[in-house]
């Protein structure tokens, strides 16, 4: 239950964090500038927390091990998508966005623990889970479109 409530507080913050750095972007003209700020916030703070945690430093073997792609891959694939999502608020609005956010990031999912890339638990892709695709789908649909504007 408390990883449930972790969960759910983390797609909460993911919101309401690029809602108030879409808006950053916007008073500066500048999505990209507004990126580099909430980055370099991220930074500071993760560096504080590793910090005041009781993790000691990897072995040189054990970074040395470390594919070459975990090291920015992952960063550039999360300035893109934090990025796009500060440019994207002003223009969709930010109920929408999630929604699509939201959907890639559950289609992704999919695949990756179907794969069982990255060392994640590996999860067949199962009738259930493709009928709750569809089933996503059609909340997104429910939730983007103005029925009332028809």
């Amino acid at each position: 239950m408390t990883f449930t409530i972790l969960a759910f507080f983390a797609g909460a913050a993911i919101a309401l964090q690029a809602s108030m750095n879409a808006q950053l972007g916007s008073l500066l003209k500048n999505p990209i500038l507004a990126t580099v700020c909430a980055f370099s916030f991220s930074a500071f703070f993760s560096l504080l927390a590793l910090s005041a945690s009781n993790n000691s430093a990897p072995s040189a073997k054990l970074v040395a091990n470390v594919p070459w792609y975990l090291w920015g891959v992952g960063g550039i694939l999360s300035t893109a998508g934090v990025g796009l999502c500060y440019f994207l608020i002003p223009k969709m609005g930010v109920g929408n966005l999630m929604s699509f956010v939201l959907s890639g990031q559950l289609l992704m999912a999919m695949l990756i623990s179907h794969y069982g890339w990255f060392s994640v638990p590996q999860a067949s892709i199962s009738l259930q889970k493709l009928i709750g695709i569809i089933a996503m789908i059609i909340g997104l649909i429910l939730v983007n479109k103005d029925f009332s504007a028809s």
